[in-house]
């Protein structure tokens, strides 16, 4: 009830605001600056005058405000572009929190578009607007004041008239009164001879003929000055004072419409600014700890299974052999990651250009078992969409030579033949490399998943036969006669076939073609010389894995000379920049990865040595 008594009580004190309003706004209209305020003419025009700095005032206000949203739009884009992510972070794209947070980047560059369109809104709409009114304005005030003073200027001098005319009339008045006197005293005194008597009355007569004429000249120009001065308060300056009356509202008029535009451009962007908002939101709603979770599994999860508990080892019952290389196993595991290679910091790798499970091999046989396939199977899907886009190259060519053939007007056969030539080439290729990377997913689907990991392994082999291996592919069994080495390569990477899992069981590894000796699976050894160049078996290398593995990498000599096709720039780590028709060394050969080690000559560009596109060169090799 007393809500309802409120809620009553506060309409009707409204109704009776809105009908005071509505009464002063219709006395309002009735009243005019030239009836009431007729002689405050000089206070009308001090008060047109604030009105209009008023308004000036108000366009400087705007100024500022549109050089702050400018300079905030600026900064917003700035942020923005600053916290862009770089191109090494891009393979962390797939997780929900950055892609996000990517999200709200591009919402907040929209936001930082909003604001400078209201900044261009304000500048080109209400500022220039503001600055026109005040102009004109400015201009008819001048105006108004300036018939305002030629007005008072012709009244003055009307009342300057009536003025002379009054003294001249009140002077003429007494010297008529004294010549009249003066007749009177004349005609009365008997010594007086009859012309000078006759002489007083013409006197007199004569000024009573100017005063007559001075009060007639009075007379009118008191008519004149009543008649202009009624016109002046009734009509003329009324006139003036209700032009600047109507300036002064227009200005007032246009400051509230000037007021309601700046807000209407402020609304006109608030919807777009709203839906930036529901962006952001979705984008912080979109984030799922258990999908990032998932996917840093599927990420770095290697397939192997953790190393089983080591055996006790009774001396008294061992082959001292087998306690030195135990002793080595153990002492060599501490430096090996969840690949099965050795640590970053160890030994200068190729890992400048490539992820975490980055490989240098052409079948991924350096990676483990899940990462193996993803690479596959990521290859395959790319070689699979080259294919399609150049069957439709190739089908586009073989249209275009058709219709050429059939109007020869439309161009030359022959110029096709050589492009489609190239395509068919291109095709051939793609589909040679895709059987050939579905031949190695197969095979790595067939590999059973291993049971333990490298670490693991190592442990089987001490008491099994060994291989040592060599840089140009070659492998010598040793027995446990005490001239056994660590194997530097079975123990650090897997390989891709199902003999050499079943071999390494057994207590046997062999070569894989040396390809665990690249450059990524950390090895020593190079293999980037031609066959038969001899690099040495691992009996050269008689000193302790462990010492190895911490020893940098030895200057390599140059196995050739290259000449660069293309302008190559470097935009990965590990990358070198050259130009076309450069003349560099090669220090590794294309290990199957399509990238060269190559030396620059004269270091004239700040680089020493790094990787290049094979397809970027043209090589030629020392024999």
């Amino acid at each position: 009830m007393l809500a309802l008594l409120a809620s009553g009580s506060s309409r009707s004190s409204s109704n009776n605001k809105l009908a005071e309003s509505e009464n002063s706004a219709q006395n309002s209209n009735n009243m005019s600056w030239g009836t009431e305020l007729w002689d405050q003419n000089e206070n009308l025009a001090i008060h047109t005058n604030r009105g209009i700095d008023a308004l000036d005032k108000f366009a400087n206000f705007l100024r500022d405000r549109v050089a702050i949203e400018t300079e905030y739009a600026g900064k917003l884009r700035r942020l923005v572009k600053n916290y862009q992510p770089k191109k090494k972070e891009e393979e962390d794209n797939e997780f929900t929190s950055v892609q996000a947070f990517r999200n709200l980047l591009k919402e907040v560059g929209d936001l930082a578009g909003q604001r400078e369109v209201v900044s261009e809104s304000l500048q080109l709409q209400i500022i220039a607007g503001v600055t026109l009114l005040s102009k004109t304005l400015r201009e008819d005030r001048k105006k108004c004041l300036s018939d305002g003073a030629t007005l008072q200027q012709n009244l003055t001098t009307q009342l300057s008239s009536l003025d002379r005319a009054k003294r001249n009339y009140e002077k003429a008045y007494r010297d008529s009164e004294k010549a009249v006197d003066s007749y009177k005293r004349a005609d009365m005194d008997l010594n007086l001879s009859r012309a000078e008597v006759e002489r007083y009355k013409n006197v007199m007569t004569s000024k009573i003929q100017q005063s007559d004429d001075a009060k007639n000249e009075y007379a009118n120009q008191l008519q004149k000055t009543n008649n202009l001065q009624q016109q002046h308060y009734s009509m003329l300056l009324p006139s003036v004072l209700n032009r600047l009356q109507e300036l002064d509202e227009k200005r007032t008029r246009g400051f509230r419409e000037f007021i309601v535009g700046a807000a209407d451009v402020e609304s006109s962007v608030a919807p777009i600014i709203a839906r930036c908002m529901e962006g952001i939101v979705k984008a912080g709603e979109s984030i799922n700890e258990k999908e990032d979770t998932f996917k840093v599994i599927e990420r770095y999860q290697s397939g192997f299974t953790p190393p089983r508990d080591i055996p006790f080892e009774d001396l008294s019952k061992c082959d001292p052999d087998s306690v030195q290389e135990s002793h080595y196993s153990n002492s060599t595991s501490n430096h090996l990651t969840i690949r099965g290679t050795m640590s970053a910091n160890k030994l200068k790798k190729r890992v400048g250009i490539f992820n975490i499970f980055g490989s240098n091999k052409e079948d991924f046989s350096d990676l483990p078992p899940n990462q193996r396939r993803k690479k596959l199977q990521a290859k395959i899907a790319e070689l699979t969409q080259n294919i399609a886009q150049e069957t439709k190259a190739r089908d586009g060519l073989m249209k275009m030579k058709i219709v050429y053939e059939a109007n020869s007007s439309l161009g030359n056969p022959m110029t096709v033949e050589g492009q489609l030539n190239e395509s068919e080439h291109k095709l051939e290729k793609l589909k040679v490399d895709l059987k050939k990377y579905q031949g190695f997913l197969e095979k790595a689907s067939q590999v059973p998943t291993a049971t333990s990991s490298p670490q693991a392994s190592r442990n089987q082999l001490q008491n099994g036969h060994r291989t040592s291996r060599h840089s140009n592919g070659s492998a010598d069994d040793h027995h446990d006669d005490g001239d056994d080495q660590p194997d530097d390569a079975g123990s650090l990477s897997r390989s891709d076939s199902e003999d050499n899992v079943a071999q390494i069981q057994n207590g046997h590894n062999n070569n894989n073609n040396g390809s665990s000796a690249s450059p990524e699976s950390g090895l020593g050894t190079s293999h980037t010389s031609l066959p038969g160049s001899g690099q040495g078996s691992a009996n050269e290398n008689a000193i302790g894995e462990d010492t190895y593995y911490e020893t940098e990498v030895e200057t390599l000599n140059p196995v050739g000379k290259c000449r660069a096709l293309y302008p190559f720039e470097a935009s990965s780590e590990g990358s070198i920049p050259m130009n076309e028709g450069e003349e560099l060394q090669v220090i590794e050969i294309d290990q199957g990865d399509g990238w060269t080690r190559v030396r620059r000559e004269n270091n004239s560009n700040g680089w020493d040595e790094g990787f290049v596109p094979t397809s970027y060169i043209e090589c030629t090799l020392y024999a």
